[in-house]
């Protein structure tokens, strides 16, 4: 019998198994993520930049530029000037000190110049520059356009018309022009150029925001060749001007003291020197010019030190014209009297440290006026043994030391009273007559202020009011200034008492009537004021420089009413050391015209002061 097969036949093998259906699924679900996220990348992560792209082809897009603000003078008196002005309210008149002006700009296409020797032979005298350097720029064909002189003349552009060049081109920028050149740079600051028309230093810093206006845009749907698609989407910001600033400046006051102060400190060969003229009872700011000074338009070829306004940037150690400060305190605090005496014996010794008197001499007994008067360092010492550091240290800090004022101008330091943080009684000595702390001179002239105004301070301030775009202006309203405020944080600009002022104000006449400021006195007025010659410290710190002095005079006037505070500050005469013979002349001349100019009544009418007379 045949023999029965036993083999048992193998299942098919399935190719698209359960394990492959799972593979291939989670196979699409990654490309179905990778692909997610591709277009979550393309549509919302990179969206602006192929946004961008698309416009590129389709969409021409333009910024609209606004028109920066200008900044203006006042001015009052005739009518006739050779400057363009605005006129304004009570005959007074605005003229622009800071505004912006078209220029014209030479290019040239080298492409289509076929002699430039030629041409730049004719040329280099005229846009004043080297021939062979010119002759370079004009010799590459490869190149379709280059800059060859900005900001030129109205000469020199007729002159280059004149010519009739073929591959020269003439094109408008626009720049900030300074008609009142070397005036006031310090107080305007400069728009850069390079740093996208931005404001530096002074207003143009301050201000640079309201100033620069906002800018607009243009923007619409393009074809395919660019032309504009008349249906499609369309976009337009309007830009927004700048704001235009009106100073407190006075424009014949300012020009006044710039040009004396100038040529003061030529006379004197001096480093330099400064000028701030203050309303006591507002706080406007007058004038405010400094030497050597700068054309904000030309900022580029100036050394970078000359660029921030000494006035508010540089402190320094102000010597003997701080000496009324001192003597107004001890009034306050009823430690002393204009007829308090002390017995001057032409030193006082502080533990190892020795105060002496300018002059070196002992005096006998002497008055608190006659402190003022002779300038002794010995009185304004013993002063401040009677306050006491803690006092002083307040009192200074009421009158603004050691903190910027608050005005409205870029770069302001607040100068240096940490001496009066230290225990030794030595610092508070040599504060009272001015060593060892600094202040602007601003800061100073805002102090004399105070006592100006009955002891009141008003906070510094330069623009008077800005004009917006749409014409509407915010007019600068007077304050008291607050520099220190009580446990409530209340605060008032009441420094000292009305009394103290007078006092005070009254033995600074003293010192101009028959001190060391006799050569700021005006005849027929009663001026207020002190000398000051500081010592310069060194840089390392470490005691004064030799031969070195800053000369100071501050004071106001007339005494009863005052119509001004004003600081002079010489830096650095070669010729005298005295500030008496420095700064206070230069106080005098600048009074007398100010005291003139606000036609201010006569404190008297004879030659000789009643003072002098009662005296005989």
């Amino acid at each position: 019998m045949p023999e029965e097969s036993t083999t048992t036949s193998k299942p098919k093998k399935r190719w698209f198994s359960v394990d492959r259906l799972s593979a291939l699924k989670a196979f699409v679900v990654v490309i179905a993520c990778l692909l997610g996220l591709r277009l979550f990348n393309l549509q919302v992560l990179s969206y602006t930049e192929y946004k961008a792209l698309a416009d590129g082809e389709h969409v021409f897009f333009q910024k609209l530029y606004p028109k920066r603000g200008n900044i203006y003078l006042r001015e009052r008196g005739s009518e006739q000037s050779d400057q363009p002005y605005l006129l304004s309210v009570a005959g007074e008149r605005l003229f622009p000190a800071v505004t912006d002006r078209q220029y014209q700009m030479l290019t040239a296409n080298p492409r289509i110049i076929s002699d430039p020797q030629g041409m730049a032979n004719s040329l280099a005298s005229i846009l004043q520059v080297d021939t062979n350097e010119l002759k370079d720029k004009l010799s590459k064909p490869d190149v379709p356009y280059i800059i060859l002189k900005k900001k030129l003349t109205d000469e020199q552009v007729d002159q280059i018309k004149a010519l009739n060049l073929t591959g020269l081109y003439f094109s408008e920028e626009t720049y900030r022009f300074y008609p009142e050149n070397e005036l006031g740079g310090q107080i305007f600051g400069y728009v850069s150029n390079a740093d996208k028309n931005k404001g530096k230093y002074g207003l143009e810093g301050y201000y640079n925001d309201i100033l620069k206006g906002r800018e607009g845009s243009l923007k619409f749907e393009t074809d395919v060749v660019g032309a504009l698609i008349p249906i499609g989407e369309k976009h337009v910001t309007e830009a927004v001007d700048g704001s235009d600033l009106v100073l407190t400046i006075d424009r014949v006051v300012q020009t006044t003291a710039c040009t004396k102060l100038k040529a003061w400190v030529k006379q004197h060969g001096a480093d330099g020197g400064s000028v701030v003229i203050m309303n006591p009872q507002t706080g406007a700011i007058v004038a405010m010019c400094s030497t050597p000074d700068f054309d904000p338009s030309e900022y580029g070829k100036v050394p970078l030190s000359t660029l921030p306004n000494p006035a508010i940037f540089t402190p320094y150690e102000p010597g003997s014209i701080f000496k009324p400060i001192t003597v107004s305190i001890g009034i306050d605090l009823g430690k002393v009297s204009p007829d308090t005496t002390y017995n001057d014996t032409g030193e006082l010794v502080f533990g190892k440290y020795t105060i002496r008197n300018s002059d070196r001499k002992a005096h006998g007994i002497q008055t608190m006026t006659d402190v003022l008067d002779k300038s002794l360092n010995t009185g304004t010492a013993f002063i401040s043994k009677l306050v006491g550091l803690e006092d002083f240290r307040k009192y200074l800090k009421s009158y603004g030391f050691g903190a910027p004022t608050g005005i409205e101008l870029d770069s302001e330091v607040g100068g240096n009273i940490a001496s009066l943080d230290e225990k030794p009684e030595i610092y508070l000595a040599t504060a009272s007559f001015g060593q060892g702390i600094s202040m602007t001179p601003l800061q100073i002239t805002s102090a004399f202020s105070t006592i100006a105004n009955g002891g009141v301070m008003m906070q510094p301030y330069i623009v008077d009011e800005v004009i917006k775009p749409d014409g509407t202006k915010v007019k600068t309203e007077p304050k008291e200034a607050c520099r220190v405020k009580d446990k409530d944080g209340k605060c008032s600009g009441r420094v000292i008492s009305t009394r103290t002022a007078a006092l005070t104000g009254g033995m600074m006449v003293t010192v101009v009537e028959k001190g060391h400021g006799k050569q700021a006195a005006v005849k027929h007025y009663y001026v207020a004021g002190k000398t000051g010659t500081a010592e310069v410290a060194r840089a390392d710190g470490r005691g004064y420089q030799s031969g070195v002095t800053i000369g100071s005079f501050a004071g106001f006037a007339p005494v009863n009413n005052p119509r001004f505070a004003m600081l002079v500050k010489i830096d650095h005469p070669r010729d005298v050391t005295w500030a008496e013979s420095s700064a206070a002349p230069l106080f005098g001349d600048l009074a007398k015209f100010l005291l003139t100019y606000y036609e201010v009544p006569y404190d008297y009418q004879e030659d000789v002061p009643p003072i002098h007379q009662k005296n005989k």
